[in-house]
């Protein structure tokens, strides 16, 4: 669909959703958003748009010489990573039980961790330089180098999954979704209350927008840990993607593994647009530059789609980051049961107790139609359904 346009309090809002469609509490956040002196040109706004803290879950905002670390989010440079095998649907068990089994004694998940660091000669990069730089990270987080190091290679919780996919070949995927963990949460956190107490900052509509400014120590450090933090979670879903296609060579010993795809989801990045060199934040958002390919996945028992980006530069370059919920966590446990949740997940190996009611297909947006809301920013290139689904 073509992007709608409504009026910010600054900038304009461009929508690629109907607006009525948006969340009343979403809504006045994004002409919160729009109306930072430092915005350009207008907010992008993404079909799986919801309400989030400080920025919008689903927006891309494009600042001059200025970023605003709610307007990332607390889980930095969550994201996706996939990988196409060389097995098919045959070549799986009947069962997969067992399967799913092996998969999580091999990723920790929820509040687990390995025992011993999981990343070794099988991880590509130099993982030592890496690690050293833990050290000048903001001393508010010191404390946590040895959990932060235990937590690489692990799921985490909530909407975080880990999958085997068919696509419509029939041919095996494997699938995750994860971020920076315990440690890039703790550094969002310190960084947002760094800056909401600067004096530039108190005039804002919302405290959580709070930003920092070119040129300033305070945006030199956040943007030093940030990096990192970055990094960090997309090292984090290499280890546990090789710790999944470990588990699959060793029972299937002729398996072989494509290029991996993988992609940020929240996050800043350097780019240029409209002219203008740019600090740009995709909270709930991929970069969908020309010929790039992104994940965006729907719900535990919907599927997900492999996509390769327009490049369309009214969305600078983006596209949803998944279905996006349609109502909160909180409501979600009211209105499903376990049940409920074992009819929307049938024919998926996973969790179907009251410990996942949060994240049933119900409380997402339809994904088919968050697909078909942006046919202007990506195509698709293969669409998965998932045979097994790992939660925390």
């Amino acid at each position: 669909m073509a992007p709608i346009t409504v009026p910010g309090n600054g900038v304009d809002i461009r929508l690629w959703t109907r607006p009525e469609e948006v969340e009343s509490q979403a809504m006045q956040q994004l002409r919160n958003i729009s109306a930072l002196p430092w915005a350009v040109k207008h907010v992008a706004v993404m079909p799986d748009v919801h309400f989030g803290r400080g920025a919008t879950v689903g927006s891309v905002i494009a600042l001059r010489d200025a970023v605003s670390p709610a307007a990332v989010g607390v889980d930095i440079g969550c994201g996706m990573t996939a990988v196409r095998t060389s097995l098919t649907a045959s070549d799986l068990p009947e069962s997969l039980r067992g399967l799913r089994s092996r998969i999580e004694a091999a990723v920790p998940v929820g509040f687990q961790q390995h025992a011993e660091p999981a990343f070794g000669e099988g991880d590509a990069g130099d993982w030592q330089a890496f690690w050293r730089g833990f050290e000048d990270l903001t001393p508010a987080v010191h404390a946590r180098a040895e959990k932060a190091l235990r937590q690489i290679g692990t799921l985490g919780g909530g909407n975080h999954f880990l999958e085997v996919c068919l696509d419509e070949a029939q041919q095996v995927w494997v699938m995750l979704h994860s971020g920076s963990r315990n440690i890039g949460n703790e550094l969002a956190q310190h960084h947002i209350a760094v800056a909401r107490k600067l004096a530039h900052n108190a005039e804002l509509p919302d405290p959580d927008l709070a930003v920092f400014l070119s040129g300033t120590p305070e945006m030199a450090a956040y943007r030093h840990d940030l990096y990192w933090a970055q990094d960090y979670a997309r090292r984090n879903r290499s280890v546990m993607l090789r710790l999944v296609c470990d588990v699959l060579r060793g029972e299937f010993e002729h398996v072989r593994f494509d290029e991996p795809i993988s992609c940020h989801h929240n996050y800043v990045a350097e780019e240029t647009h409209f002219g203008e060199d740019v600090l740009v934040t995709r909270k709930g958002a991929i970069r969908a530059g020309l010929g790039e390919l992104g994940i965006i996945p729907g719900s535990m028992g919907t599927g997900s789609y492999i996509v390769r980006g327009l490049g369309n530069p009214e969305s600078f370059e983006s596209a949803s980051h998944g279905a996006g919920r349609k109502m909160s966590r909180t409501k979600a446990k009211k209105v499903f049961t376990a049940k409920d949740l074992a009819e929307q997940t049938a024919g998926v190996e996973c969790r179907k107790d009251a410990g996942v009611v949060d994240e049933i297909p119900g409380a997402y947006k339809d994904v088919e139609k968050v697909i078909a809301s942006q046919s202007d920013l990506v195509t698709v290139v293969a669409k998965l359904k998932q045979v097994i689904c790992v939660k925390g």
